[in-house]
């Protein structure tokens, strides 16, 4: 292994397939899979010259390429299958005359870090592994393999790890040494020194004691390597979160100023870096979940602004959360919400009753501006997934799930800050669902909603503000039918589009923008 210990079975026999699910506890998540060759990948997924360049270079990460056909949903429910090729020479060996691809994922429980100690591998992995093949070379640093979709020829990444990691970044002026400490869900950290920015490779889910002193381990790590004494430390501005109680320790033991940092201006700030922005920008950053400045949930925000500050110039119509978190993986919570406010029939709903009575009564209903949430309730209302089994699963089966179709629902943009109103959007798809229209086409025509609402609130946004350069960031704009239309469409307006190239455009790419936040706020 480079980087950690895998778990490898054949992908051509469901039940193998199935049974590593239940032992490694991943009952749903795709699997990433292991060619031969580019040729071989080609049997199963749809292969571009530009895929096969990054697929087959060096660094070798995980691609995720489209499927060539139905089916194989053991391997990956969505439309894409994650695909790399052999990057040590043991991967090669593997490969005899009758196996061509292999499942190849990470030798952990879910949620844990990668094991990459063999002692660890042998006394954790007993009843998942049936078997071990060991190395007498110790593995020095774990390190998750890369995946990333291919768009514009150029990786567009959701991990950026093994392979790129820990080179570099430059973002063309001279920083302080400072620690940005990232988010909570796909955690990481960025150090920088001179005009180089160190962003650290894939951590994971900060929400236990294994992943946290993984976290912990790579920052003092990194800082040894590149010889960082950080002059400041920075953290979201949730309290609750991981980074953010570790970032102030820190801050504390070692007399550092603790700069916080509003999640969604760390994603605009993110992308602007990325791309090598110093000017204002308007920054449309959709995500699941986000501390706002007034101490509600962002998630869905049109911002205006550069590195120094910004304003919250557009977001969405808030939805009631009836339960509070638990609505994240009973999306028919969600779905009960929209249809609820938008006057709609809830009786498809089966604890319609019970949700009600928590609705009205106010209690544990954060309200949320969070497009991931959005896209959950409509999955749910199309009866596409409503007990997620993880983090974005509606979101992506959506997306999957997508006909052609060009047409838009109703929809409104209105008050201050301009937010779009989905309860339009909602009585249409409930039309469509009553008329027999599939849910193909449905899925399709809300996702061209969300474009036009993006691109009208845009141009709102110039109106007011002068600028026509648009950044987008957050997990959210890693559906890749909204990311193969929303730029074009903004390019037409006549705006300027940035999106992410060298860092991830999920949470785990803000330490980037976190970084760059807290250097404006020392020059000052």
């Amino acid at each position: 292994g480079l980087g950690g210990i895998p778990l490898a079975c054949r992908c051509d026999d469901a039940y193998v397939v199935r049974e590593l699910r239940r032992r490694k506890q991943r009952d749903e998540k795709p699997f990433a899979v292991m060619c031969r060759d580019v040729e071989c990948a080609r049997e199963i997924c749809l292969v571009s010259e530009d895929e096969e360049k990054i697929l087959d270079g060096f660094r070798r990460p995980i691609v995720l390429l489209r499927k060539k056909r139905q089916g194989l949903e053991h391997i990956s429910e969505n439309g894409f299958i994650g695909v790399m090729l052999p990057y040590t020479p043991l991967h090669y060996l593997l490969f005899g005359d009758d196996i061509d691809m292999l499942i190849m994922t990470s030798a952990n429980l879910s949620d844990t870090p990668m094991m990459y100690r063999n002692d660890e591998a042998v006394e954790k992995l007993r009843g998942i592994a049936d078997g071990f093949l060991l190395h007498n070379r110790d593995i020095q640093t774990r390190c998750d393999d890369s995946l990333c979709w291919v768009l514009g020829g150029a990786e567009y990444f959701s991990r950026r790890s093994r392979g790129y990691v820990p080179f570099p970044i430059t973002v063309g002026e001279e920083l302080p040494p400072l620690l940005a400490c990232g988010a909570e869900q796909k955690a990481s950290f960025c150090l920088s020194k001179g005009s180089y920015v160190f962003p650290s490779q894939h951590i994971g889910d900060l929400k236990n004691f294994e992943t946290l002193e993984n976290y912990t381990g790579q920052i003092k790590h990194f800082q040894r390597l590149f010889d960082i004494r950080p002059q400041a430390v920075v953290c979201d501005l949730h309290p609750d979160y991981m980074s953010t109680e570790y970032a102030s320790s820190i801050a504390e033991e070692e007399s550092l100023p603790l700069i916080k940092v509003q999640h969604h201006h760390a994603h605009m700030a993110a992308c602007m870096a990325d791309n090598g922005q110093n000017g204002s920008v308007i920054g449309l950053v959709w995500d699941g979940t986000g501390l706002g400045t007034d101490g509600t949930i962002w998630g869905a925000e049109c911002l205006i602004g550069d590195y120094s500050g910004f304003e919250r110039f557009g977001s969405i119509l808030p939805i009631p959360l009836i339960g509070g978190d638990r609505a994240v993986k009973e999306t028919d919570r969600v779905a009960f919400a929209l249809l609820d406010a938008s006057g709609c029939d809830t009786g498809s709903i089966e604890k319609a009753e019970i949700y009600k009575a928590v609705l009205d009564s106010g209690l544990n209903c954060p309200v949320s501006s969070g497009m991931g949430r959005l896209f959950d309730g409509v999955a749910a209302i199309l009866g596409i997934k409503t007990l997620c089994s993880y983090e974005g699963q509606g979101a992506v089966l959506l997306e999957a799930a997508a006909a052609e179709d060009e047409e838009v629902y109703p929809f409104a943009l209105e008050g201050t800050p301009l937010r779009y109103d989905w309860r339009g959007t909602i009585r249409a798809i409930c039309a469509d669902i009553k008329a027999g229209v599939g849910t193909g086409h449905i899925a399709a025509r809300f996702m061209n909603t969300l474009i036009e609402m993006a691109v009208r609130q845009c141009c709102a946004a110039r109106e007011a503000s002068g600028i026509d350069v648009v950044a987008l960031s957050g997990g959210s704009f890693q559906n890749m039918y909204i990311m193969s239309r929303l730029p074009g469409r903004l390019e037409k307006e006549g705006f300027r589009v940035l999106r992410h190239r060298r860092v991830s455009t999920n949470d785990e790419g803000l330490s980037l923008g976190q970084l760059m936040i807290a250097a404006a706020k020392l020059e000052k």
